[in-house]
């Protein structure tokens, strides 16, 4: 991005770095994932059902930053590659219930730890309490733009 002309003062501006630096690492962690033949999308599907078995498709779609529409095409891949199941959810009859198989578990394993290493050198050169400040402050910008949503 640093080849495209940017006016300095939109350069200079807090939400354009935020955005500039998520599309920095979503480039990269597309280049990483693709080599575990996997689409961020996908890692990100994987990553939420591992943390919270018994997501809806529509919590799993605000995961991964996708449309429910979109979701449903995910998860159907995923399915098809053996990399997830679903199960109807003892609780609600028609509801069913996302979790990855063994072999989906390998490949998000390995795929993590290259996004851990990802993070890891996109943090190199920064210090533990101005991670953790940037982090306090990115939290209070989402909470801000949040609360102006409601």
């Amino acid at each position: 991005m640093s080849s495209v002309n940017v006016p300095k003062t939109v350069a200079k501006r807090f939400g354009y770095i935020v955005k500039r630096a998520q599309q920095t690492l979503r480039n990269r962690m597309d280049q990483v994932l693709k080599t575990h033949d996997l689409t961020t999308p996908q890692y990100a599907v994987m990553s939420a059902v591992n943390e919270s078995p018994g997501l809806s498709n529509a919590d799993l779609a605000k995961a991964a930053f996708v449309t429910p529409q979109t979701m449903q095409g995910i998860i159907a891949t995923l399915e098809k590659r053996e990399l997830l199941e679903r199960s109807p959810d003892p609780k609600h009859g028609r509801r069913l219930i996302a979790q990855l198989t063994e072999t989906g578990q390998i490949k998000l394993d390995a795929a993590d730890a290259a996004v851990i290493e990802i993070e890891g050198s996109m943090l190199t050169s920064i210090s533990a309490s101005d991670i953790e400040q940037a982090t306090a402050t990115l939290l209070s910008y989402i909470r801000n733009v949040e609360r102006e949503q409601d």
